[in-house]
């Protein structure tokens, strides 16, 4: 019993040698961005419900009249999420007292840009003029979410935000250290690879942050490489 415990709390602590590097791609994908009143959140579905539980907490303090959730499922959200990750999201945002009305569900999108075109379709269909959004996401996609609708949708102003947990507290919530610093590599990754493929605006990185995620693909930290 007791090795069992010490494993569950082994798995949701990051490890020492390499904490100081997923610190700093940690930082890295924190836009910083100061919230502001905007025409719509926009909701990425992912495998963590504290996408929906800030849109919903900034619904309710009047941030937006709106709510579009997105997102059909991946493999690592199909167990969790089997309706869609942006019906469970619906459901929750409900559950917290958003009326049904304020919500659109677009449940077909598997990546971001999907998230991003399908989301702007859907709301020139209900004729909802859109100049700003706030876009809500897990933690380290917010600089990819950004570049990738700066590219797909230029002409709207964009806040990018996250459930504000600190990183030891969102590991626990995920309850899985490895699965947060593999994520976290592959969309390092994927800043400057989608940048490159024409998917997204390029965004700068640091010696710093290039220094770090080396060192982690090194440790073996790579699943999440494309």
């Amino acid at each position: 019993m007791l090795m069992n415990e010490h494993a569950a709390a082994s798995s949701v602590l990051i490890p020492d040698e390499i904490r100081g590097d997923v610190d700093t791609l940690w930082r890295y994908h924190d836009m910083g961005h100061e919230l502001r009143q905007c025409d719509v959140g926009i909701g990425l579905g992912s495998h963590d419900l504290g996408v929906a539980v800030i849109g919903t907490r900034l619904f309710h303090e009047g941030l937006f009249p709106w709510i579009v959730f997105t997102g059909a499922n991946a493999p690592t959200t199909v167990e969790r999420f089997p309706r869609g990750e942006a019906v469970h999201y619906r459901e929750y945002a409900m559950e917290q007292g958003v009326p049904a009305d304020s919500i659109l569900v677009e449940p077909r999108a598997t990546n971001t840009a999907q998230n991003m075109e399908y989301t702007r379709q859907l709301l020139a269909e209900r004729g909802i003029p859109v100049r700003s959004a706030v876009i809500m996401s897990r933690p380290y996609q917010q600089r990819r979410a950004y570049a990738t609708c700066k590219l797909m949708w230029p002409e709207i102003d964009v806040v990018c935000t996250s459930n504000p947990l600190n990183l030891d507290d969102y590991v626990r919530s995920i309850g899985d250290s490895r699965r947060v610093v593999e994520m976290l590599v592959g969309d390092t990754q994927r800043i400057e690879v989608y940048a490159e493929r024409g998917f997204a605006i390029p965004q700068e990185m640091t010696d710093e942050v290039r220094a770090a995620f080396e060192r982690l693909v090194a440790a073996g930290y790579t699943s999440r490489l494309i």
